[in-house]
């Protein structure tokens, strides 16, 4: 097979793997605390650890990427995450299972954070967009397939099959890399910044244990050590010779504006298939399947558009076409405020498409934007950055849905159709006021790369 072939199932299968344990492993939660007794309390840290070991390594790899071999660390994350997915399969106790999932985040965290720079290393910058664009693809089908063959592997296989279903996924990707000659390491001979890195490791850790749990006073407490280790790691950074995270990238308004963008947009987005979901199966009689089923209309139009707007932005200016995909996203989240209020079916089809082609247009040229504002010494990390975005914005998403709903149960209101459907329209406004601001983000980003 040719280089431009392994570079495909590159681009799709690397992304697709962090997004399809992700939520696989939500839909076999149920059957893994029913078979092995384990409690909610250590059944909510499987995904948690996993999550909270990704964010917290993701930008510390794309650093050790630029410095040693963006395809070494990828191949190194691969193995990891094979060998953990095998043994999570055979865990018989929750606590091993939670051993397993941060190993398998530390794994997700080489190979999320590579893959995007190992692609932008491969493909020449006029064709990079459309390498995006398939990146994208094999994201939300990661996201789209771990509901419905997470279900299937778990109803006819056990909770086992949905980790078992990432090896050969996993060694097929890891071979493909290996059949790409050369290595790319632009920042080869630069120091890895160890204690840079564990500043930017707690940091998100303690900010992500706080967004999730703002309605409490050890909420603010961690949000608070959180935003004084980032203070520190900036200022520490500014002093280092070889810093993990480059504060002097900030600076680049494409890099840092763009990078925004894609927090907002995840903040904004990811929440509304949870409210969907427990909106349409608890208050309108949709039947689980029925809800799986018509919330893939989504991920399936990103899926099915995404190589188009990745094209678009190598033709275009990737500006325009970002704009344009948030424009779609803010349009669709006002669509499903209106299907709350007229419960017209119509109405959340139409938002959930417009919602998959919103993101098929913005992540591929976002992405695009911010991979060409830098230097490729530092794809490893501006890779990882975006990665690292979209983890964050996914936990402040729910942290903002969680808040509102913890003001509603302090009320002494029982959380039934009318007061869910007000949180649900209220959080909304929240939503659409941030993909508003991520509007204006892309749109006076200046574009340094064309």
């Amino acid at each position: 097979m040719s280089r431009s072939i392994y570079a495909i199932i590159i681009a799709l299968v690397g992304p697709f793997l962090t997004p399809f344990v992700t939520s696989s492993i939500n839909i076999a939660l149920p059957e893994i605390g029913r078979e092995l007794g384990v409690s909610a309390s250590i059944l909510s840290w499987i995904p948690t650890s996993y999550l909270m070991t990704l964010a917290a390594l993701l930008i510390p790899m794309g650093r050790l990427g630029d410095i040693y071999g963006r395809k070494r660390i990828f191949q190194l994350g691969i193995t990891i995450f094979t060998i953990s997915s095998a043994l999570a399969g055979i865990s018989a106790t929750g606590e091993t299972i939670i051993f397993f999932r941060i190993l398998q985040g530390i794994g997700s965290a080489m190979i999320f954070s590579n893959v995007n720079a190992i692609l932008a290393s491969i493909f020449p910058k006029h064709k990079r967009g459309r390498a995006f664009g398939l990146s994208s693809t094999g994201s939300y089908l990661g996201l789209f397939s771990g509901v419905t063959i997470g279900g299937f592997l778990t109803q006819y296989f056990g909770w086992r099959g949905v980790f078992y279903f990432n090896v050969p996924l996993a060694i097929l990707c890891g071979y493909a890399t290996l059949m790409i000659k050369g290595d790319w390491r632009e920042a080869k001979g630069e120091d890895f910044d160890v204690k840079g890195s564990n500043f930017l490791a707690f940091s998100f850790i303690f900010l992500l244990l706080g967004v999730s749990s703002l309605y409490e006073t050890q909420g603010l407490l961690f949000v608070s050590l959180g935003s004084v280790l980032s203070f520190l790691l900036y200022n520490y950074e500014n002093r280092v010779d070889d810093p993990v995270f480059n504060p002097k990238i900030l600076k680049k308004r494409e890099f840092s504006w763009n990078g925004l963008a894609m927090l907002v947009t995840y903040t904004a987005a990811y929440p509304i298939t949870f409210l969907l979901s427990y909106y349409l199966q608890s208050f309108q009689g949709f039947s689980p399947q029925k809800t799986g089923l018509v919330l893939s209309l989504q991920p399936v139009t990103i899926a099915t558009l995404a190589p188009l707007g990745g094209r678009l932005s190598d033709k275009l200016n990737p500006r325009y076409v970002a704009a344009g995909g948030m424009l779609s996203i803010a349009t669709a989240i006002t669509t499903f405020i209106l299907f709350s209020m007229q419960k017209n079916e119509m109405l959340l089809y139409l938002g959930l498409f417009l919602m998959g082609s919103g993101f098929a247009l913005f992540s591929p040229s976002n992405t695009n934007m911010v991979m060409s504002s830098v230097k490729k010494r530092f794809f490893g990390v501006a890779s990882a950055t975006l990665s690292t975005f979209r983890v964050v914005g996914q936990c402040t998403g729910m942290g903002v849905i969680i808040s509102i709903l913890h003001f509603y149960s302090k009320t002494g209101a029982k959380v039934n159709g009318p007061v869910f459907t007000t949180v649900m329209e209220l959080s909304m406004l929240v939503f659409l006021f941030l993909s508003i601001i991520g509007i204006l983000l892309i749109s006076f980003s200046k574009n340094e790369s064309r």
